[in-house]
């Protein structure tokens, strides 16, 4: 009886019942900004030494005030790693720098090197990333290798020239599509079944959505300036056509990428899970992140830049209300990954020569 009472409270204790569970982020603007503009002044006074102190104390702030099931995610890099991978990045920046400014044909071949060696920085950045980052004190890792990744982001890129980027659509979920299935968390894999067509629906509504308000904003631009017959008249409104449609330009761009973002990621987190752990819902609005978006950089304009605290926790925001983690059986049968180490030259080689990936 005592044997068989043992049991079944151990099966309860490795075992759950499945439950939806609201992603919850509760950083402040005023809290974050105190954070902010200290990281900002010190990697000023320091000549930038402090930005791998700054952004460790950003990802932390970030990571500890989001919340899953009354658990909150943990980012566990120190700074002297940021710092070691950065002086490597801006060394080998400056040598590329350097070449291109002695030999077109040395810095050619430099780009070539780069170009090369942009799968390893690729999977070097996100398994670094993945790492440092815990929940419940497990960590994600990523397992992709350099074959897979040159295969997916040089090889099918440049393939897809020769169909006149007819097939790029297909070429973004297949990166997606490994940036997911190489990513673990502890001993689980995250299995995913995006779809092609799911892609090419984003993509045809995104290029019809910005070129259709752009030919609409363009003509009545353009009716606006032939109404001028004066021609000072028509110079002051020839500038103020250009400035028209800059803002034109701005709002389009932020529209339609909007538009495909939320597609996307509603797309990826609902046709994912964390294998025996987790399913994941979204359904983030495409008006309410257009709008996000758009206020977000009238407020960095207007303030010169020092909205930017408000901006980054009001988006966090929006992603964490727009999200739903569904726990699955398995979840406290989570063993941890092995393999802890990790290094941070590559994200910060990466970072260096603007190499960023992401899904969706």
């Amino acid at each position: 009886m005592d044997e068989s009472t043992t049991h079944s409270t151990s099966s309860n204790e490795n075992t759950r019942s499945p439950k939806t569970v609201p992603v919850r982020f509760y950083g402040k603007a005023g809290e974050f900004f105190a954070i902010w503009i200290v990281n900002l002044l010190l990697t000023f006074v320091t000549l930038g030494i402090y930005s791998a102190w700054a952004k460790v104390r950003t990802y932390r702030y970030f990571y500890s005030n989001t919340e899953v099931d009354d658990h909150r995610f943990s980012y566990l890099a120190e700074p002297l790693q940021i710092l070691k991978g950065r002086i490597i990045g801006v060394i080998l920046f400056g040598v590329y720098f350097l070449a291109s400014s002695l030999s077109p044909i040395l810095a050619s071949v430099i780009m070539l090197i780069l170009v090369i060696a942009t799968p390893f920085l690729i999977c070097a950045s996100i398994r670094f990333k993945m790492r440092m980052t815990a929940y419940r004190n497990i960590r994600f890792n990523f397992t992709g290798r350099y074959g897979g990744a040159f295969v997916t982001f040089i090889l099918l890129p440049i393939a897809a020239l020769f169909t006149l980027y007819l097939a790029m659509p297909w070429v973004l979920k297949k990166m997606d599509e490994f940036l997911l299935t190489h990513t673990t968390f502890g001993n689980k894999p995250v299995s995913t079944e995006i779809s092609t067509g799911e892609y090419y629906i984003a993509a045809i509504c995104t290029a019809l959505i910005g070129a259709g308000l752009f030919f609409i904003g363009a003509i009545a631009a353009g009716g606006s300036l032939t109404m001028l017959t004066n021609p000072e008249a028509a110079l002051e409104g020839m500038s103020f056509t250009l400035v028209i449609l800059m803002a034109l330009y701005v709002l389009v761009f932020t529209l339609a990428s909007s538009f495909y973002t939320a597609r996307i990621r509603n797309h990826i987190f609902n046709s994912s899970r964390i294998d025996d752990v987790a399913g994941f819902i979204s359904n983030l609005s495409f008006g309410r992140l257009a709008l996000l978006r758009i206020t977000n950089f009238l407020a960095l304009v207007c303030s010169f830049g020092f909205a930017m605290p408000w901006v980054k926790i009001r988006t966090a925001k929006l992603f964490a209300d727009a999200t739903q983690v569904t726990i699955l059986e398995g979840a406290n049968n989570v063993m941890v990954d092995a393999s802890q180490s990790a290094s941070a030259v590559g994200e910060e080689v990466a970072d260096v020569f603007d190499i960023d990936i992401a899904l969706g």
